[in-house]
């Protein structure tokens, strides 16, 4: 008994001779055969042998008796092998016919057929099913085993084959070996795709299986010399007919159109190529666009970032600050990330070209790679300046307001005490004083004097205050300016004023004879102690403006050293009441009469304990203001310190991953995808940290809010950490890239995973390490020349330091690093190493599938690129392909070779 199994699942004997075994619906001697099928059996098994018999000028009649003494059915097998088996026994004994089918046995099993339960008495005995068994078997072997069609072999090899020919043919949908062939039509449209000339396709009708069958089987016997193996009643009045005559008949169908395969494997190799050059011309398109979009976001955004043009205030200032946050937060970091992915594309499309021997991509010009990254430097650049900017005029700002409102607290103040003094120094009050009066009004002048002498610091001040905003470019300057003008101009008349008027008094002075001395003296002490009393309101209702714990603590300090002059203070107030207490006392012992105020000051006892109740009420106030700025101040320092605490963990944190990054590019644990694998979960947990950033970025903000801008407590500021974490993201990106290449490279060039683990332990040996990026670091896994150079030496190439062996390297140089660069990446070596032990498409190749579509022609036409290729790669051919200009051409034929050579570039010819 012939034992059958699926041709797919090969197996082989000892000395490695591939076993073939039939799929499915074994053939059983032990199952009596259906009598439709044994009939169409032996009528096709018959014709099939005699279609090769005939070549040696004989043919048998009858399938189970002509081949009972061996003779024919060992020179069958010497036909169809072409080879020659031992010479055979000419006696007519049993025992002869017994030897001669045993040496046909034995050579069907030297062929790789498992022979179970099979002798060559059931041969000479004439056991029907058991000879139509081993005729099956040796078509199987002959004529069947070594179809192959897109990696399938055998029957599902023969079986793909008739779909993908009778694909286009309506009411036609090959399944099986038996029922989808049963209506004729599928024969005929074998044979009209391969002959259309033969048969009128269109004129046949499903419902008339009869006249499809006989048409077909005669015009493949006329034209094709393919006998008539089946007669179409016996196929047509069967449920379901014979799958093994089936498969044979149509095996002879498919050798007969033998040389058409040439022809679709050549179409099946123009389309592989087409493919990729489609696929690629779409990346290249995709990076085009991606590098436009993202120059452009780039080109858009440095003149936003390089404005210095300031605003007024400081609100309009801290919204362009809000405005830079949103760009840092939420605009750039997805423009990081297309940046990054951009390199990656670049990257794969490289790699792809390189792999399909295509030549290298070259965008167009200023969206080179190296372009994109110097104009994000550029936009780095002017980022960086831009925040300094904003935060050195939120500062100028800050003083700006303060010194303003400084400057009309000042103001307002000097122009309360100038209000009515023009007046009081224009009167003629002493034309018609006494004598005591006019004395009087002299002292009262000289104390004026001297509060206006002790009034020319403030003036000074404010001005002093008007010429610094002046210079610092407050908005409101021609204000201010005017301002400061009439109070000096007024300050100006009051000298005038105060001049004059002495003048007048002196005059008069030698009338007056009587002065109050205790009134004078109250006078000379009060006006001193009153500008104290002034002064030392203004200086409680001082605004400050302070940015840390030292400063506010300098101002406590100095408020704690005024607090301890109020006793003194209070001694001198007493000492002054006292002299107007006197002064009553004197008047009342002396019946005069006062007038109720002193004729040398309007200073009033009454205005005097107002003034100090009211420095008694301010001293507390400017405790709790400094106490609340104290705490403002603490607050500051907490939020110094909260950022510096998560950044003291995160700087480090990302120093360590990207050293661990560089360790993991240059070790080999496991395949690829383990190593992938690992990255994605390493990459995985690099994001899921994203929360510590964000926290980071949080506490930054407070910061920035408080307008903090200094911080004592780390050496990490958030723009050294943001470019870490972004260069952190990028590594991690670039790596996973890198090994996704590299699995891309060893799929394509059919590189085993102990080669690729061969190749990166010697480039790793010999590579010395990475660079310093900024602080970062940054694994370049490259080896410099002589590096490259041991590395080979290590895996054997002739490179010594000799003629022949410069001569190789520089070779080899030119192969690995054309830009002449020095130094050789993994990816540059892996691509060689491949190109040296791999085979791939060339131009050479591509040109001859050509040629084979062509009929050996020179040119193509597209009638015959529509024919023989898919209908979008026939188009992309058509589109692409110039008119032929030799002398055999065609009108309309076209240029297939020229077309090939510029799928590789010119340099592969």
């Amino acid at each position: 008994m012939v034992d059958y199994h699926a041709a797919n699942n090969q197996q082989y004997t000892a000395e490695g001779t591939p076993i073939y075994m039939e799929q499915e619906n074994d053939w059983d001697r032990d199952l009596l055969l259906d009598p439709a099928w044994e009939k169409q059996q032996r009528k096709t098994f018959t014709a099939w042998c005699n279609s090769h018999l005939r070549k040696a000028g004989t043919q048998i009649d009858s399938i189970e008796e002509d081949f009972r003494d061996g003779l024919k059915l060992m020179l069958l097998l010497e036909v169809i092998s072409g080879e020659r088996l031992p010479k055979p026994e000419r006696g007519k004994m049993r025992v002869h016919k017994i030897n001669n089918v045993n040496k046909a046995l034995d050579f069907i099993a030297s062929k790789g057929v498992k022979l179970v339960s099979i002798g060559a008495e059931e041969i000479v005995d004439g056991n029907a099913k058991m000879t139509l068994g081993m005729i099956w078997t040796i078509i199987l072997r002959f004529a069947i085993q070594d179809i192959s069609v897109d990696e399938t072999s055998a029957k599902e090899g023969l079986l793909l084959w008739c779909q993908r020919k009778t694909a286009p043919y309506k009411n036609v949908n090959v399944q099986n070996f038996h029922i989808s062939w049963k209506d004729g039509l599928a024969f005929n449209a074998l044979i009209h795709r391969h002959r259309p000339e033969l048969i009128d396709y269109d004129k046949l009708r499903k419902d008339d299986p009869l006249t499809n069958l006989n048409n077909a089987f005669e015009v493949a016997e006329k034209y094709l010399d393919i006998p008539k193996m089946m007669d179409a009643e016996d196929i047509v009045g069967t449920l379901r007919p014979d799958e093994k005559a089936i498969m044979t008949y149509v095996s002879c169908f498919y050798h007969a159109f033998s040389g058409a395969q040439k022809a679709e494997t050549a179409a099946n190799r123009i389309c592989k190529v087409l493919a990729v050059n489609q696929e690629n011309e779409h990346l290249m398109e995709d990076y085009e666009k991606l590098a436009s979009d993202l120059l452009e976001w780039i080109r858009r955004t440095i003149p936003w970032l390089e404005n210095r043009a300031p605003e007024k205030t400081m609100a309009e200032m801290q919204q362009k600050l809000e405005d830079f946050r949103d760009y840092r937060r939420v605009h750039k970091p997805p423009k990081v990330q297309e940046k990054c992915q951009l390199e990656i594309n670049f990257n794969t499309l490289q790699t792809k070209l390189r792999l399909s021997n295509r030549p290298a991509f070259m965008p167009s010009e200023g969206r080179m790679v190296s372009d994109i990254n110097g104009s994000w430097h550029a936009l780095e650049g002017a980022e960086k300046g831009y925040e300094e900017w904003l935060l050195n005029e939120i500062r100028r700002l800050e003083r700006l307001d303060h010194l303003a409102e400084k400057f009309r607290q000042k103001a307002t103040i000097h122009e309360a005490w100038t209000d009515g003094k023009e007046a009081m120094l224009t009167q003629k009050d002493y034309a018609t004083a006494t004598l005591s009066e006019v004395k009087a009004l002299l002292r009262k002048h000289e104390a004026f004097e001297s509060d206006l002498a002790a009034h020319q610091d403030r003036v000074e001040q404010i001005a002093a205050i008007a010429q610094e905003l002046n210079e610092l470019d407050y908005y409101d300057s021609p204000s201010v300016n005017a301002r400061c003008q009439n109070i000096c101009e007024q300050w100006d008349s009051l000298g005038s004023l105060t001049q004059n008027r002495r003048e007048s008094l002196e005059r008069t002075e030698k009338q007056l004879e009587s002065i109050d001395e205790l009134y004078l003296e109250y006078a000379k002490r009060a006006a001193p102690f009153n500008n104290w009393m002034e002064g030392a309101m203004e200086d409680l209702q001082d605004m400050f403006i302070v940015h840390n714990i030292e400063e506010i603590q300098g101002l406590i300090t100095a408020h704690e050293q005024f607090k301890s002059t109020l006793p003194d203070a209070n001694k001198e107030r007493e000492a002054i009441q006292a002299i107007q207490a006197e002064v009553q006392k004197i008047a009342q012992h002396n019946g005069i009469n006062l007038s109720g105020t002193n004729p040398y000051t309007s200073i009033t006892p009454e205005s005097i304990d107002s003034k100090w109740e009211k420095v008694q009420r301010l001293v507390p106030q400017r405790d709790q203001a400094l106490q609340e700025e104290l705490a403002k101040q603490q607050s500051n320092d907490h939020l110094r310190r909260q950022f510096a605490t998560q950044a003291n963990m995160v700087g480090p944190w990302i120093q360590t991953k990207m050293e661990e990054i560089g360790r993991i590019s240059i070790e080999m644990n496991g395949t690829l995808e383990d190593q992938l694998t690992h990255l994605r979960e390493y990459e995985q947990s690099i994001i899921e940290y994203k929360p510590h950033i964000d926290r980071l970025e949080g506490d930054h903000q407070l910061i920035q809010e408080a307008l903090i801008f200094d911080n004592k407590y780390t050496a990490y500021t958030m723009e050294h950490l943001r470019v870490g974490w972004e260069q952190l993201l990028t590594t991690i990106a670039r790596t996973i890239n890198e090994i996704d290449n590299q699995i891309l490279t060893r799929d394509a060039k059919g590189i085993s995973q102990e080669q690729l683990h061969e190749y990166r332990t010697s480039f790793n040996h010999f590579d010395k390490g990475g660079t310093e990026r900024g602080a970062w670091r940054d694994h370049s896994g490259a080896l410099m020349a002589e590096e490259f150079k041991a590395c080979l030496i290590s895996l054997g190439y002739d490179v010594e330091n000799n003629k022949q062996g410069d001569a190789e390297f520089a070779r080899i140089m030119g192969i690995v690093d054309p830009n002449s660069s020095g130094a050789v990446t993994f990816q540059a070596f892996i691509d060689f190493m491949s190109r040296e032990t791999t085979d791939t498409d060339t131009a050479d190749q591509v040109i001859a599938s050509f040629k084979i579509l062509a009929g050996d022609k020179n040119f193509i036409t597209a009638e015959e690129l529509r024919r023989e290729l898919p209908a979008d790669q026939a188009e992309y051919c058509i589109a692409r392909m110039a008119p032929y200009g030799g002398p055999d051409g065609v009108p309309g034929a076209l240029d297939y070779m020229s077309f090939s050579t510029a799928l590789y570039g010119e340099s592969d010819l």
